[in-house]
């Protein structure tokens, strides 16, 4: 088949959504496809140089005229540059707000020559910020002028249609998250150290201090850690909660962190105490090193995670089950022992990137083919 030429744009920031956007172009790229990252910076787990893999910055100007950002108008007029000049044949955005509004844009602009654009829902920008009453309307219109949707789980897919008020034959495509399963491996002797994992942007959706508070419960009879990956606006309130119940010496602030793996493989288990998810793709990637996740059961989590199977899932702010969760993992070497070999499995067998990114493409195909 002839290679393509596709534009992504996505968040260039830590989170799941840039991740995702950012494996997809590169996998695409190993397969002979040309990619255009048409993004504000760098993607956060870009390389500094792939082959045939390129970075459009997306600069915006302040003009004394301008209230606010102009970055939209800037990343349509991008769009435009780099599709006209590099002949894309798809645009692939990530989130809908604003990205596939200046998807529409750049589109309307093009006219007959403009590429199809192919939209990925990634959770807040539905059950969130496309559901405030200010962008419903914009956010429910570019959605509908997408040539293709796509989301990472049937619980999302539901969560649009509803909240954007679309009819259930709306159509969507449901193609999972993924994770490279020979990156993200177990390690060679599993620690049995009662050491506690926890990987986010530290938004309040993460409930972060819930992970502090399941520690602090653990500590009252076991010896435990935790390790928190990632930063964001919760940090100062969860530092603070941690000296508060004493447990300074017991937590690690890593902060943002581009390689997990080395991390991850030193865990006992993984903790995901979210409020809402629309996939899970921490805990995923906990999964395939072989770690059991112990979390909420929210949004798309229950279809990632096989309660009593792979970990065990909980109601918001459940922290005595969480906690007693964590404790029984901690203790019981053969439980643990087969949690983890169902979530290895389920990361290899149902959630490999060659496989999922195998979707996009076929995906890709199909709208060309129209």
């Amino acid at each position: 088949m002839s290679a393509l030429s596709v534009g992504i744009t996505c968040y260039p920031t830590f989170g799941g959504s840039g991740i995702i956007a950012t494996e997809i172009g590169l996998e695409l790229a190993r397969r002979g496809h040309r990619v255009h990252f048409i993004c504000s910076s760098v993607p956060f787990r870009l390389p500094h140089h792939q082959e045939r893999v390129f970075l459009h910055e997306v600069e915006t100007r302040d003009y004394p005229l301008f209230d606010t950002s102009s970055y939209v108008l800037a990343l349509a007029s991008k769009m435009v540059e780099v599709a006209t000049v590099d002949r894309l044949d798809l645009l692939h955005v990530h989130y809908a707000i604003p990205h596939a509004t200046a998807g529409y844009l750049a589109k309307q602009i093009l006219g007959k020559a403009a590429p199809k654009l192919i939209t990925t829902l990634h959770g807040t920008d539905i059950t969130l910020v496309g559901n405030d009453p200010s962008f419903l309307p914009i956010t429910r219109f570019s959605v509908e002028h997408s040539d293709c949707i796509t989301t990472p789980s049937q619980f999302l897919a539901a969560a649009t249609r509803e909240n954007l008020g679309l009819p259930d034959t709306f159509p969507i495509e449901v193609i999972s998250n993924f994770v490279d399963p020979d990156k993200f491996v177990p390690a060679s002797s599993p620690s049995r150290a009662p050491i506690l994992v926890h990987n986010s942007n530290f938004r309040p959706v993460k409930r972060v201090d819930d992970a502090i508070r399941v520690l602090h419960a653990v500590r009252q009879t076991r010896p435990c850690r935790l390790v928190l990956i990632g930063d964001g606006p919760e940090r100062p309130r969860v530092e603070q909660l941690t000296r508060e119940l004493g447990l300074v010496d017991d937590v690690v602030f890593l902060g943002k962190q581009t390689e997990l793996v080395d991390v991850l493989q030193t865990a006992r288990v993984f903790l995901q105490p979210s409020e809402s998810e629309s996939f899970g793709l921490a805990a995923l990637e906990a999964m395939s090193c072989g770690v059991p996740v112990v979390g909420t059961d929210v949004g798309g989590v229950g279809e990632v995670v096989e309660h009593g199977q792979s970990g065990e899932l909980f109601a918001v702010g459940d922290i005595t089950g969480m906690a007693a969760a964590v404790v029984r993992l901690v203790d019981d070497q053969d439980l643990h022992s087969r949690y983890a070999r169902r979530s290895r499995a389920i990361a290899q067998t149902r959630f490999p990137r060659s496989l999922l990114v195998d979707a996009y493409e076929a995906c890709y195909r199909r709208l060309l083919a129209r």
